[in-house]
């Protein structure tokens, strides 16, 4: 089925990147990351949990998606309103908000840092401890990350995530729970942003609709609400129930 998170095909008069970013990126500035079959994409398992489906779905589209799924059968679709054939199981549903740039004041921060590939342990560490959302080894490739270190420990990072055209998410914004309240993520937000309007390209931000906390600092931060949006979990059918005639 498709509903009105479904990114309609490209030159309907209706179709906006943000629709499907996920779909939008990976057929475009994210292509490089891509895995394909048929229809269907997905982030490399390594980098992203994300796939991107068709507008509206078809059992063989089904099927090809069994294939681009990480070792442990599991993605992630946001802003898709598709239900699952019934051997597929929903493992997380959440409701959720995207937020886009209206008057946000970014500014770089002095005291922020780049985080490149020797931070990754760091980075997925600081990610176990306050859970921002899928992170992944290679997830830093997807842009530009920033951090700040207090006496050499990474204490708060964010970066830039999923790519549709003209657009970049600020996604893993965290800060170690004895530093927050210090101020660090919304600077980390003004930072990042910064980077990216000065590029020409415009900010957005996504995030689980109860985290009332984070959705206040964005809003104060000068991001406006556009939709809300699911973000669903899924998990392949078991090998037995897969089809045999799965596309290539």
């Amino acid at each position: 089925m498709s509903g009105a998170g479904s990114v309609p095909a490209p030159g309907r008069a209706s179709y906006h990147p943000l629709d499907n970013p996920v779909l939008a990126g990976l057929t475009g500035p994210h292509a490089r990351f891509a895995e394909r079959r048929g229809r269907v994409l997905a982030y490399r398992a390594e980098v992203s949990p994300w796939l991107a489906l068709p507008d509206e779905p078809d059992a063989g589209d089904w099927a090809d998606a069994v294939h681009l799924v990480g070792d442990d059968g599991t993605a992630v679709l946001a802003g898709v309103d598709v239900v699952p054939p019934a051997d597929w199981e929903v493992t997380f549903q959440v409701d959720g908000v995207q937020l886009v740039e209206e008057s946000v004041d970014a500014v770089p921060d002095e005291e922020a840092v780049v985080l490149g590939a020797a931070d990754v342990p760091e980075m997925l560490a600081l990610v176990d401890r306050t859970r921002p959302g899928p992170f992944r080894p290679r997830t830093v490739e997807l842009g530009t990350y920033l951090g700040i270190r207090r006496d050499g420990e990474l204490v708060a990072m964010a970066g830039e995530r999923m790519h549709p055209p003209g657009w970049r998410e600020i996604s893993a914004v965290c800060t170690a729970p004895e530093f927050r309240g210090q101020g660090l993520g919304a600077r980390l937000v003004l930072a990042v942003a910064a980077g990216i309007k000065a590029r020409g390209e415009i900010p957005f931000l996504q995030a689980a609709g109860d985290n009332e906390g984070a959705i206040r600092l964005y809003e104060a931060l000068g991001f406006r609400l556009r939709r809300r949006m699911p973000f669903v979990g899924i998990r392949v059918p078991e090998p037995s129930r897969v089809p045999a005639t799965a596309g290539g």
